[in-house]
């Protein structure tokens, strides 16, 4: 089946936005840490912090605010600003596949048999 992934570059090629790092945000707000949105995305806690610095890197206003760890505990909360940015992003993946759908279809109408019959990965990542 065809499928819509919307990466939206910022300022070039360097800073972007797409389904992994909203994803990160997201989970973030679940757990309340980043250790544990990157445990629970299978993914290296160095890596979600990357991906963090350069969503606070990327625009005016930090998407993540952390408390260092130790005997206090840590943690990690979105900003008012980080929980906009999920919402926005959200909102404009809708949009793209509305405006998208009868075209998608139309792939999917003439997708070879074996094509047709192959598992979608996961968008998750």
């Amino acid at each position: 089946m065809a499928r819509i992934r919307l990466q939206i570059y910022l300022g070039g090629e360097e800073h972007k936005i797409g389904p992994g790092k909203i994803r990160l945000l997201e989970e973030v707000a679940e757990h309340g840490s980043i250790s544990g949105a990157a445990r629970s995305m299978k993914m290296a806690y160095r890596h979600a912090w990357e991906m963090v610095d350069d969503l606070n890197d990327c625009f005016d206003a930090p998407v993540l605010e952390a408390a260092p760890g130790g005997a206090a505990g840590g943690g990690a909360h979105l900003t008012a600003f980080g929980l906009r940015l999920i919402d926005r992003y959200r909102r404009m993946e809708r949009a793209t596949r509305r405006a998208l759908r009868h075209d998608l279809a139309s792939l999917d109408a003439h997708l070879a048999p074996a094509v047709r019959r192959r598992p979608a990965r996961s968008s998750r990542s």
